[in-house]
């Protein structure tokens, strides 16, 4: 039995029913990774913005305590603050390229839905 004739892919080639459906199901699951993980880094950043103000109005010689690879070491506020406020500054960089990324999938993701009229039950 050949698919239909809209069922075929960039090089022309049939696609099958069953091939179409898992890559579909396969874009889904990667924009559900990407929200996952945009989600895991906000709450990240979060942590990041709580500990910064609340070592902004400390003297920069008061002592600190930082988890470097599940290690403790003892700092000062003035060593501290300016590493959080990079990886701060880092996160949101990040946070921001997985959100395109993730803008860009959905949209392939939709594209995908369109071009094979596949139709998702509630």
């Amino acid at each position: 039995k050949t698919p239909p004739s809209d069922f075929v892919n960039m090089s022309d080639r049939p696609l099958d029913e069953n091939k179409v459906i898992a890559k579909y199901k396969e874009l889904q699951a990667q924009c559900q990774q990407y929200v996952a993980k945009i989600t895991e880094l906000e709450v990240e950043l979060n942590e990041h913005k709580l500990v910064e103000d609340t070592l902004k109005p400390l003297d920069p010689n008061r002592r600190a305590f930082r988890l470097v690879g599940g290690v403790l070491v003892e700092r000062s506020v003035g060593e501290v603050l300016p590493s959080v406020s990079t990886n701060r500054e880092n996160l949101q960089e990040v946070l921001k390229k997985l959100e395109s990324l993730l803008i860009e999938k959905q949209k392939e993701t939709n594209a995908w839905k369109i071009k094979y009229n596949i139709k998702v039950q509630q």
